[in-house]
């Protein structure tokens, strides 16, 4: 790993959805970046798909100065806690809190599918351009963020990086462009191949040393 580099977090819980974040953190690796895993606890987690994850450390122990990036994947419990909220329980609300205190800090965070749900709740989504899977799935959170919806395949405001569930390949684009992983016709090379498949944009990649 770039020993310059801060590690990239990775928050994990029962439920993530596993195919949404695989290609962002794959090429983060490759660049030289650490992939560290974020739980509620240190205690295994589920993914939907039926992984089985053993966090690298726990949420509470998790600083901003300390990392280039966090990622926040969808998962069942982001919308199945958006009901239990008004009973007072929400799982999930604490990644929520710590993705305040990331972009507070302005350290970048990237929420994709159900976790741009809980930053609609949290507030964060109130004075950000942001996209989601689609308008009214926010709009049922309560939040007052509803004319700043953009409806595009991911979308960058500042330090903040959200996309819908059907756009894994759009959200890694979006978190290489914010953190320089690969820039103009590198970046668009890469997307071409992995969205379109692209087989010219291979040899641009070949070229650049960026596949």
């Amino acid at each position: 790993m770039n020993a310059g580099r801060k590690p990239v977090h990775h928050a994990v819980y029962d439920t993530l959805a596993d195919w949404e974040t695989g290609h962002a953190t794959a090429y983060l690796a490759r660049a030289g970046y650490e992939i560290r895993t974020v739980g509620p606890s240190t205690g295994p987690v589920t993914s939907i798909g039926g992984l089985r994850i053993l966090p690298d450390l726990a949420l509470d122990d998790v600083r901003p100065e300390d990392s280039s990036l966090l990622i926040l994947p969808g998962g069942d419990l982001w919308t199945e806690t958006s009901a239990a909220t008004a009973a007072g329980s929400d799982d999930l609300a604490p990644f929520a809190r710590k993705a305040r205190e990331f972009l507070d800090a302005g350290v970048p965070v990237a929420a994709i599918c159900g976790a741009t749900a809980g930053l609609a709740r949290e507030g964060l989504l109130d004075d950000r351009a942001h996209t989601s899977a689609v308008s009214f799935y926010l709009a049922a959170t309560g939040y007052g963020g509803g004319e700043r919806y953009v409806d595009a395949d991911a979308v960058t405001d500042g330090k903040l990086i959200t996309a819908g569930p059907t756009e894994p390949v759009a959200f890694a684009r979006e978190i290489f462009r914010l953190l320089g992983v690969y820039e103009g016709e590198v970046l668009d090379a890469w997307y071409r191949l992995f969205h379109d498949s692209d087989a010219q944009a291979y040899a641009v990649l070949e070229q650049a040393g960026g596949q």
